[in-house]
C-alpha cells in the first residue's frame, strides 16, 4: 500500500542533514539553496527495505538533485551532473564508482523543464528499476546496494539552485 510520506503541509516524517534549504508551501515540497550553496539533504525518518516510491518534480534551470537510495553511495540523478555537465536525470550516480555506470535512454524526450515530471523508482535489493512519465527509462544492478536505510532528496552544494517535489509516496515491498 502507498504511503505518503510527504503531507502536503509540513516536514514531519522528514529530517535535514546540512543546511536547512527545505519548506513546504501549498503542497510542494521546495529545496532552494541561497548564496552559500551548501549541501542539504532531507531524509526519511523511516527506513526503507524494499519500495517503490513515486513522487513529481519540477526545476527551471540549472538543477543538480536527486534521490539517495537507502544511503548516499547510491542515488538516482535529477538534472545536471555536475562532473558530466549535462543532464543525466534517470540515470544512478554511483558515489564509490565515482560516476554514472549506465545512463538512462529517452529521458530526453520524456523530461519537460519547468513542469511537473512523474518519476517511479523501484528498489528490489540492488536492482533500481526507474521510470518517468510512465516509461522505464533505466534498469541496474548495484554492487554498493546496502539492504535497509532512508531515502533522501538532495540540494547539490556548489550550485544555486531550486528543486521541487509533491505527491511523494513510498510503498514498501515484500
Amino acid at each position: 500500500m502507498a504511503g505518503d510520506v510527504f503531507n502536503g503541509r509540513s516536514l514531519e516524517g522528514w529530517k535535514v542533514q546540512g543546511a536547512e534549504y527545505w519548506s513546504v508551501r501549498e503542497g510542494v515540497l521546495t529545496g532552494e539553496s541561497d548564496d552559500k550553496k551548501q549541501n542539504s539533504i532531507l531524509w526519511t525518518t523511516q527506513s526503507y527495505d524494499d519500495f517503490v516510491m513515486e513522487l513529481e518534480f519540477r526545476y527551471h534551470g540549472h538543477v543538480d538533485s536527486g534521490v539517495f537510495l537507502r544511503q548516499e553511495n547510491d542515488q538516482i540523478q535529477i538534472g545536471i551532473s555536475g562532473s558530466l555537465k549535462r543532464d543525466m536525470t534517470c540515470s544512478p550516480y554511483i558515489a564509490n564508482k565515482r560516476g554514472y555506470p549506465i545512463e538512462a535512454k529517452e529521458v530526453g524526450t520524456l523530461l519537460k523543464e519547468g513542469e511537473w515530471n512523474s518519476m517511479k523508482i523501484e528498489a528490489r535489493g540492488n536492482l533500481y528499476i526507474v521510470s518517468l512519465a510512465g516509461r522505464e527509462v533505466v534498469r541496474y544492478e548495484s554492487s554498493s546496494a546496502v539492504d535497509s536505510g532512508p531515502i533522501g532528496l538532495q540540494v547539490h552544494p556548489g550550485l544555486k539552485m531550486k528543486i521541487e517535489f509533491r505527491h511523494v509516496k513510498i510503498s514498501p515491498l515484500d
